[in-house]
């Protein structure tokens, strides 16, 4: 899978014109369900269909390290990594939560984690190497690296069933290298693309930002979509990359999650701009960059609860509207069928 997948533009006027008049003749006001009905329409749209049904979704953890976590960029220490892996795979973590309350497949992919696990269900060895390197001394990825990175994350969606893929990402020191990409992919101050991560104080952040202001100025010759993930971003944002890529090119619905992964699809709409046709911007998070990048994207998220964990958690979270939206499309009674009277 060295190649990036061809993604096709999902325009279809005639599709659209018919799933508003299916969704207008429900039996209710026009537009009484507000955005539900929004979400309904893009549904169809993506799945390219006037009865969109959601089947077999994928929740996708990517886990690696991060060199850049040395320098002190996050609250908490690179053992956590491995260690929310295993936490995950217990299913005591957050999302393992919300995946077993929404009836979600939940796989975890070691694409760089410095460390060994042992083979089970719902884990996946895909690792690239143990971590990137530290992105203020040198590139954190070689070429080679991101492109298997990238690879790995399309063959973990290809060998899953289902139309729906919910991505999430762990990583210790990930909204740093959230943080590179957003500002040299938008061309943004760092200061804007810029938070508090797991929870650093005043002092940590202000570290944070010396940090990251040497990786950018390391790698200020990096401009191409690839080159600046290679030398800036994770291994699991590349898998992530690779992911959204292969679930596009599949006509999956993707429900973005937070900062890391919408850094991800940054990059990935920049390899290939109709990936956002097929994407569901699931919540903003607190994180500056995530709410810079939503802007960017033209997104209306669904949900604003002040989430900062990642994980796909907010995705999960966000699940029961995409089949609400898909059960009033295809479910609801219209004014005809019901032999409701319409408003005079």
């Amino acid at each position: 899978m060295s190649t990036l997948p061809t993604i096709a533009d999902l325009h279809d006027v005639a599709l659209d014109a018919r799933l508003h008049q299916i969704i207008d003749q429900k039996t209710k006001p026009l537009g009484a369900l507000g955005r539900l009905e929004t979400l309904g329409h893009r549904l169809g749209m993506i799945l390219g269909t006037e009865a969109p049904r959601l089947r077999d979704p994928q929740l996708i953890v990517f886990a690696a390290d991060h060199g850049l976590a040395a320098r002190g960029v996050s609250a908490y220490p690179s053992d956590v990594t491995w260690q929310m892996v295993e936490n995950f795979l217990a299913g005591g973590a957050a999302v393992s939560v919300l995946a077993r309350q929404h009836g979600l497949a939940l796989s975890v992919v070691d694409v760089g984690v410095r460390h060994a696990f042992a083979p089970r269900a719902g884990f996946v060895d895909a690792k690239v190497a143990e971590g990137t390197a530290d992105a203020t001394r040198g590139p954190a990825m070689t070429p080679a690296q991101c492109a298997q990175a990238i690879d790995a994350g399309r063959r973990v969606v290809a060998e899953r069933p289902g139309n729906v893929l919910l991505p999430g990402e762990m990583g210790i020191g990930n909204t740093s290298a959230a943080s590179l990409l957003t500002a040299r992919l938008l061309q943004a101050p760092l200061a804007a693309c810029l938070g508090r991560g797991t929870g650093l104080d005043d002092a940590g952040l202000q570290h944070k930002r010396a940090v990251l202001s040497d990786a950018l100025e390391q790698h200020g010759a990096a401009r191409t979509p690839l080159d600046v993930l290679a030398r800036l971003g994770g291994l699991e944002i590349a898998a992530l990359v690779g992911a959204m890529l292969q679930a596009a090119a599949e006509r999956r619905v993707i429900v973005i999650d937070g900062f890391i992964c919408s850094a991800a699809l940054l990059v990935a709409a920049q390899l290939a701009p109709a990936v956002l046709q097929r994407c569901v911007f699931a919540h903003c998070s607190t994180e500056p960059g995530h709410r810079l990048l939503l802007d960017h994207f033209g997104a209306q998220p669904l949900l604003d609860l002040g989430l900062r964990l990642g994980e796909g958690s907010g995705a999960a979270l966000a699940w029961p509207l995409l089949d609400s939206a898909c059960r009033i499309v295809c479910e609801m009674a219209s004014f005809d069928s019901a032999g409701v009277s319409r408003s005079s």
